[in-house]
């Protein structure tokens, strides 16, 4: 059996293989509502079979986006343009998530591909951010510190976007813990400079997550997959560490989270990590040993075998890949074939399968 292409449960939903498109920013919203050019882009990986595909993330208020051009869920214009994307994905027989962010003090900055300053400044369309602390990321604004009242705002926010996932049609939710966005924000003590309950101590630290993970669980059906990504170690020895991430995904795991998505980084510019092809596929081991629920890999996996390898070695239960994804769309479908997996083609692509 070629366990990339293996069927997979996670709670209620069936996914047909483990091989998963990670999610990526398109910065290409407007106003937060997504438009023809996410019905193609997320389209694609749905006619050419990917086994579940994660749509980018998506702030629970406009606060959270990390650009303007972000999608989001927080209207009901933004809900309702989710439909016909979800429904064309399903008429595949592939479901979608979508993950569920808040961009903290990484937030009003200019899309990639734009050209300008760094950072959007309130009154040019921007606005000021909000993170654990007032302490900025290298280069972008000073956010506002979070009152613990606005704390309790953002938490109900992300239940309400979830409510908003589950009528959309979403198949599973996943919390963007990772990435030095918000969440990830309390978690690490390089961000976190609080005094109160949500910061310290560890237990402090990650309060916010559990908070949030409580809240999106309470308003989702019980046969509904929760996926959280995480940064598995800040890169630094005074930061967010793995033994940190091994014991985070204990916790998540009894809140009823049915999969840790294992990332790293993103929290300092200055951030020395060594990349390589799978670079982080021993965090997701390490926390893979430590847990029963369903754990995914990512980072710079590119090649059908080396991901075949990483299930069969027990690195995790699911891989995830971005780039890869996007230099090629039809991936799953190649990948399939270089492993010898019984793959089926949509029917108006048969005639290429030769």
């Amino acid at each position: 059996m070629v366990r990339l292409f293996e069927g997979v449960s996670v709670r209620g939903l069936n996914v047909p293989s483990r091989l998963w498109v990670s999610p990526m920013c398109q910065y290409s919203a407007i106003e937060g509502v997504v438009q023809y050019w996410h019905h193609v882009h997320l389209g694609a990986w749905a006619i050419n079979k990917a086994g579940l595909i994660i749509a980018e993330a998506t702030a629970v208020v406009p606060e959270g986006r990390i650009t303007p051009e972000d999608s989001g869920l927080w209207n009901d214009e933004q809900e309702a343009a989710w439909k016909p994307i979800l429904a064309f994905s399903h008429t595949q027989g592939v479901p979608m998530a979508i993950q569920l962010a808040h961009a903290g003090r990484k937030a009003s900055t200019r899309s990639p591909f734009q050209e300008g300053e760094a950072v959007v400044r309130p009154g040019e369309g921007g606005w000021t951010p909000e993170a654990p602390s007032a302490q900025a990321y290298e280069g972008l604004l000073e956010p506002a510190e979070m009152s613990v009242e606005r704390i309790g705002e953002i938490i109900s926010a992300f239940g309400e976007s979830a409510t908003r996932a589950v009528r959309a049609g979403f198949d599973a939710i996943e919390i963007h813990a990772a990435h030095g966005y918000l969440l990830h924000e309390f978690l690490s003590p390089l961000s976190n400079h609080r005094t109160d309950s949500y910061g310290g101590s560890f237990e402090n630290r990650i309060r916010i997550v559990l908070e949030v993970v409580d809240r999106v669980r309470s308003v989702m059906p019980e046969s509904m997959p929760l996926f959280v990504r995480i940064s598995a170690t800040d890169w630094f020895e005074d930061g967010w560490s793995l033994e940190e991430s091994i014991a985070l995904s204990a916790v998540l795991e009894q809140h009823g989270v049915d999969l840790i998505d294992v990332s790293s980084g993103g929290l300092a510019k200055s951030q020395p990590i060594k990349l390589g092809p799978g670079y982080q596929m021993g965090f997701a081991k390490a926390i893979s040993d430590a847990v029963s629920c369903v754990v995914g890999t990512v980072g710079l996996i590119t090649e059908a075998q080396q991901a075949e390898d990483a299930l069969q070695d027990g690195v995790g239960d699911v891989v995830l890949m971005g780039r890869q994804f996007l230099r090629e769309p039809s991936y799953a479908l190649r990948a399939a074939r270089e492993l010898g997996a019984d793959l089926s083609w949509p029917g108006q692509y048969e005639r290429a399968k030769i």
